[in-house]
């Protein structure tokens, strides 16, 4: 037949809708299935069919609105319930998500893979008891699924039943005799119970199907180690230094089990383990410094983070934090004097500027900050960061012309930085200019973070300067609760009340102010013996 005399029906359109997606016409196979749906509009199959062609277009929108539809009208139908599921849990809509799913498992238990979607939703929102419950069902409809059993065993764990939480994870094995997760998890369970000999035999199963697996050589290492077997510990840790010379996996793993997961006493004994075989490895001397930094041992740190060489890939952030440590100790000399040797070594970063203008601000010599941080710019004269210190240290030094020109350029190379358009928006508000400008300015700042009680305070500080206190009583208020222990917050607020004639609530304001430890205790008691009979 003439392709130009086929009948065009549903089912045509449907086969040219498809076809036109295999050739990569995601808008020509929309199209199609548009107009197959137009010749039968209650089918729900095109209709799924459909929403799975808008998400290739990444519309969910329009996607979940076909869904519903369907829904609408046939409430039982799995399918439509699994892909609206999905799209709500990629949506970050949990509710939704659990709530089709849920459906689906009710309707059709045979549907193994969303016991583990919802189960994993439940334990994603710590709703332990209900993630239990679906495991529970999933192996009892299929016995042979070792994850199900694998997460009832994180679940008892959780719950402090380790008893429980093992009988689930040797179930696991038994099904699954290669799954080195629940090995890990059998090890972490017995290092609980100070069962270190056992915890080692778990460690020492996973290093028997692969040697080279680094988490567990960390593991058996610590487990060696506790059991007072330092030889046997030190060999392994010595053995990881060296392989950390040219493998940055030993690294990640000892950021990602130890250092992110605070487990810095471990992280130590690894590290100083390893340092004897990879003594010259900068990276090690930069992680042994975040390690004894979590352990308080500041002083120790600082040695270990000046270690690290310039061609490290940890060099800055090892630089910056001695320099950091240096500052949270009061020394705020030795942390410049730091960061000048720093620069020596690396000329060419302005992250260096950027903090070394940092601690010379506050050490009040507002010319060497901003030499600084101008020759910070001198090597990236687009840096957002060290034009808004310039314009923060401008405006400590009275130079509020010069403040104001440095918060525009940070808004020129940053148009969305609430931090600038607020500190710029306040700037004309204190100074009582450019009021409508500085509500725009503050407004957009809001836009970014709609909780924050310093802008909700600029934003109230328009309003008084304009003399309109009955608008900026509110805001205050709710400034005052987002960040109650604010000294200027307290004091702004204390004004508002004191226009509005509220006197003992601009007093208790005032007071609340001093004693939060505003840095002018003079100009507020000035302004509390005014209203003292």
């Amino acid at each position: 037949m003439d392709r130009r005399k086929r009948p065009v029906n549903a089912y045509y359109l449907f086969s040219e809708a498809h076809l036109s997606l295999k050739k990569g016409d995601v808008d020509r196979a929309i199209e199609n299935m548009q107009r197959a749906m137009a010749l039968d509009p209650q089918s729900a199959y095109l209709k799924r069919e459909l929403a799975g062609f808008w998400l290739l277009k990444k519309d969910t929108a329009s996607a979940l609105k076909l869904l519903d539809d369907v829904l609408a009208s046939h409430p039982d139908d799995v399918d439509a319930l699994i892909l609206a599921g999905r799209i709500h849990q990629n949506l970050n809509q949990p509710e939704a998500a659990i709530k089709a799913f849920s459906r689906v498992i009710a309707l059709d238990p045979s549907q193994q893979n969303i016991y583990l979607q919802l189960g994993g939703m439940y334990m994603d929102q710590e709703q332990y008891p209900q993630a239990k419950q679906v495991y529970g069902q999933l192996v009892q409809h299929f016995p042979g699924a070792y994850a199900g059993y694998f997460f009832l065993g994180r679940i008892s764990a959780i719950d402090g039943d380790r008893k429980a939480a093992r009988a689930y994870f040797e179930k696991t094995l038994t099904l699954e005799p290669d799954l080195v997760e629940s090995r890990f998890e059998l090890g972490a369970l017995h290092e609980a119970d100070h069962n270190y000999q056992e915890a080692a035999a778990a460690y020492a199963d996973i290093l028997g199907q692969d040697p080279d697996n680094i988490q567990a050589q960390m593991a058996l290492g610590q487990a060696y180690e506790r059991q007072g077997l330092k030889q046997d510990a030190r060999q392994i840790f010595t053995s990881l230094g060296t392989r950390s010379l040219s493998d940055q996996a030993v690294v990640r793993v000892l950021v990602r089990d130890y250092l992110d997961a605070r487990k810095f006493d471990a992280a130590d004994t690894i590290i100083q383990g390893m340092l004897t075989g990879g003594a010259d490895n900068p990276d090690l001397n930069y992680l042994a410094g975040v390690a004894l930094d979590g352990m308080g041992k500041k002083n120790a740190a600082i040695a270990q983070l000046k270690r690290v060489a310039p061609g490290s890939q940890f060099f800055q952030n090892a630089a910056v934090h001695a320099a950091l440590l240096y500052q949270e100790m009061d020394k705020l000399q030795a942390a410049v004097d730091f960061l000048l040797d720093t620069i020596e070594k690396d000329p060419q970063n302005p992250e260096f500027f950027l903090y070394l203008g940092s601690f010379y601000e506050q050490m009040e010599t507002y010319g060497k900050a901003e030499k600084a941080l101008k020759d910070g710019l001198g090597l990236d004269p687009i840096n957002s960061r060290l034009y808004f210190r310039l314009g923060v240290v401008y405006d400590k030094w009275g130079r509020k012309d010069d403040s104001i020109a440095a918060m525009r350029q940070v808004l020129r190379f940053d148009p969305a930085n609430a931090n600038a358009l607020n500190y710029l928006g306040y700037t004309y508000a204190d100074m009582g200019i450019n009021l409508d400008e500085a509500e725009q300015l503050i407004r957009k700042a809001l836009e970014q973070k709609p909780g924050d009680g310093y802008i909700t305070d600029s934003l109230a500080w328009v309003f008084f300067k304009r003399g309109e206190y009955e608008q900026a009583l509110p805001l205050l208020e709710r400034a005052a609760s987002l960040v109650p222990d604010d000294p200027i917050v307290k004091e702004h607020l204390g004004d508002v009340y004191s226009k509005l004639g509220m006197t003992e609530k601009a007093l208790q304001s005032y007071r609340h102010s001093i004693a939060n430890g505003h840095s002018d205790k003079a100009a507020v008691e000035k302004k509390i013996r005014l209203l003292t009979p």
